[in-house]
Parts: structure tokens; sequence; C-alpha cells
């Protein structure tokens, strides 16, 4: 194997093992809220502040930055991230219900010079319900 691919293989695993170490932190038993059957039928919301425009210009290694939020007025229940292109991210489940959730994703660049990274994000409610797609494009320069 090449040295890149032997970096990036290198990369990907310390990433993947920092996210791994984050989500078991928040796994275990956690309250569910329970809302009467006159939920609004609409999903999570999702609003992303970094970057703020659809596409963004980012360097070259080790990470770029994606942050929003998601709000749900039943509670978000799962915030899931596809990366088109990257590293993929699991489905992350908050410890606590929460009507908004808060999100930072470290978006690996390394090894992805002159590279088109597609950001998805979405969420599922305490009904099950799912809400729009939030997109970034990130151009790795």
């Amino acid at each position: 194997m090449s040295e890149a691919t032997n970096r990036r293989r290198r990369r990907r695993h310390l990433v993947g093992g920092a996210l791994g170490i984050m989500l078991l932190a928040g796994c275990g038993e956690r309250a569910r809220l329970i809302f009467d059957p006159g939920s609004s039928g609409a999903g999570p919301r999702i609003f992303i502040d970094v970057p703020e425009t659809g596409l963004a210009r980012v360097p070259e290694g080790p990470m770029a930055t994606v942050a929003g939020r998601a709000i749900d007025e039943n509670g978000v229940d799962t915030l899931y991230v596809l990366v088109v292109g990257g590293e993929q991210f699991r489905p992350f489940t908050p410890e606590e219900p929460t009507d908004t959730l808060r999100f930072i994703l470290p978006i690996s660049t390394a090894g992805h010079g002159g590279d088109t990274l597609t950001v998805l994000v979405f969420a599922t409610d305490h009904a099950g319900v799912r809400g729009d797609t939030a997109a970034r494009t990130l151009i790795v320069q």
C-alpha cells in the first residue's frame, strides 16, 4: 500500500475510535419523552449553521467542521449523518430527551485534496417521523 493510503487508514481509525468513544459514553438507558397522539406529524427541522452557505471551500487535512441543530417539538430521537465521498458516522441518539439537539461534526478532509464531499444531515423524532435533509457541499482544496 502507498504511504498516502496508510495515512488515510490511520486517520480513519483515529477518527472512528474517537467517535466510538463519544457514542459509547452516551449509551445506556435513557428516558423517552411521551407525547399525546396530537403530535404535529412533521419531522425534525435541521439547521446547519457552519458553514453558512451550501457550498464551502475548505483546506485539506485534518478536519473541517459542520455544525448545527435539529429541532422538533415532539423531541429529537436520532440524528443521521451521511458524508458522500468521505467517512461515515453512526446514527446518534441523545442520552437525555430534547427538543433541540445541537451537533458539531468533525469531517475528515485528510487525503481528500481536490475532492468534493457532500454532508447530508437528517433526524427522526420520538414518533418515528423523519424530517427533511439539510446538506452542505465541501470542496477540499
